[in-house]
């Protein structure tokens, strides 16, 4: 695997950076760990990176402010967040400022190892955004009016309790259509769906 090829994971813990090291090695994949985000950007310069994995929560600096300092790098750097129960908002704003994926703790091995090979592969392919752009396009056409209500309360991170409550029915109800939505986006998780509203419009980008 080429050098610029290396996972560099940022977190405090410890004991889960260390963790997310062993797996990855284990897969053959070049890691560094990184103990803070500041750390992590002192050493950037110097530094061949793949992509970053990073926890949301960190003191001095969250995954966030780190997803906004690395837009401003020459070359892009494909970020996966993680984050706690709960946090799902904080997810969806981080894919707005630009991460690859999010994961939701706990995750299985698989799902991290599959989000890392997704997130190398998607690395230099943004020529190709325009065709998925019209496939999402026609797959956002065949939603229902309730279901594209709900989808665009998904990705602005919203329980569904709460989107629930704006649109006057049930968390059972907005459940199934949330479930329609994934079927007729071809969603295989949240994430996928943020990304795609992001590449269709739904959602803006932050700067």
């Amino acid at each position: 695997m080429p050098d610029n090829q290396t996972i560099h994971i940022v977190d405090d813990d410890d004991a889960a950076r260390q963790s997310l090291e062993f797996l990855l090695k284990s897969h053959k994949f070049p890691v560094h760990g990184h103990d803070s985000a500041i750390a992590f950007l002192a050493a950037l310069p110097n530094l061949s990176v793949g992509c970053v994995i990073t926890d949301v929560r960190m003191p001095k600096m969250s995954g966030i402010d780190l997803l906004k300092q690395l837009k401003s790098v020459a070359n892009p750097v494909s970020v996966i967040v993680i984050t706690g129960h709960g946090d799902v908002p904080l997810a969806v704003e981080a894919m707005k400022y630009g991460a690859a994926d999010f994961l939701e703790k706990p995750f299985d091995d698989e799902s991290l190892l599959g989000a890392v090979h997704s997130a190398l592969n998607r690395m230099g392919k943004d020529g190709k955004r325009e065709v998925e752009r019209a496939d999402i396009l026609d797959k956002l056409a065949t939603l229902s009016t309730r279901e594209r209500q709900v989808l665009e309360g998904l990705v602005a991170g919203d329980p569904n309790k709460v989107i629930a409550f704006d649109l006057a029915i049930s968390p059972r109800t907005v459940e199934i259509y949330r479930a329609n939505v994934m079927t007729k986006m071809a969603a295989a998780s949240l994430s996928d769906l943020v990304r795609k509203a992001l590449i269709a419009g739904i959602l803006e980008s932050s700067d």
